[in-house]
């Protein structure tokens, strides 16, 4: 009686469910790498440090994922100046014309999608994806990323979740998208993107119009 009074007294501890989620291009099948995964979930990611620099008039890396509260900065290391910003609602920004590194990093103080650009490089083009949730990754070449899922509540829906999936092709790429799917298989979710933008030229306009002087 005592040994089992004392296994009724230890508490259950749920399991966390591991999903894998497979991302394909709507109508080819093929893998779609670089998709940003996410399920939300009652716990809150931490906030962390991260940097984004600049080399060779691009950002590095070009789609950086970060939890809500995070401070990333922006270190140039090109050998010409940049202006770093960003008009998105979940985080406007502004660093003027600099070399080096800036004074202070910027804190993502909000989730969402932040598109960046630079007012001097019309082709440089990066994302910060700000996420509220412990549960995200970005998939990989095979198209794939393996979630760890919290426990159901009582009232989720049983075997049922909602994944949020951006990537930067998205038709409206300033938001995810939201697709429901099973718990109790492997996942695989098909995605229409647009077509991918041509190279630019190594020298963007302005530097072209200083060497034809």
């Amino acid at each position: 009686m005592p040994a089992i009074l004392l296994l009724a007294s230890c508490p259950v501890f749920a399991v966390a469910l591991e999903l894998p989620i497979t991302v394909t291009l709507e109508g080819t099948g093929e893998p779609v790498a670089g998709a940003v995964v996410s399920v939300d979930t009652r716990n809150k990611p931490t906030p962390d440090t991260a940097e984004i620099y600049q080399k060779n008039r691009a950002f590095h890396p070009q789609i950086l994922v970060v939890p809500v509260g995070s401070s990333v900065d922006f270190p140039n290391r090109d050998n010409t100046q940049h202006h770093v910003y960003s008009f998105s609602p979940a985080k406007t920004f502004n660093i003027e014309l600099y070399a080096g590194r800036p004074e202070a990093p910027i804190v993502f103080d909000q989730p969402g999608v932040v598109e960046l650009g630079c007012n001097i490089h019309d082709q440089m083009q990066g994302f910060v994806v700000v996420s509220d949730t412990p549960a995200v990754g970005t998939t990989d070449d095979a198209g794939q990323v393996t979630l760890s899922l919290e426990p159901s509540r009582s009232s989720d829906s049983p075997g049922r979740i909602g994944l949020e999936i951006w990537h930067p092709r998205l038709p409206d790429n300033t938001r995810p998208i939201t697709v429901e799917v099973t718990t109790s298989e492997p996942a695989s979710v098909s995605l229409s993107l647009v077509p991918e933008a041509p190279a630019e030229s190594s020298l963007d306009l302005l530097q072209q119009r200083f060497r034809e002087l």
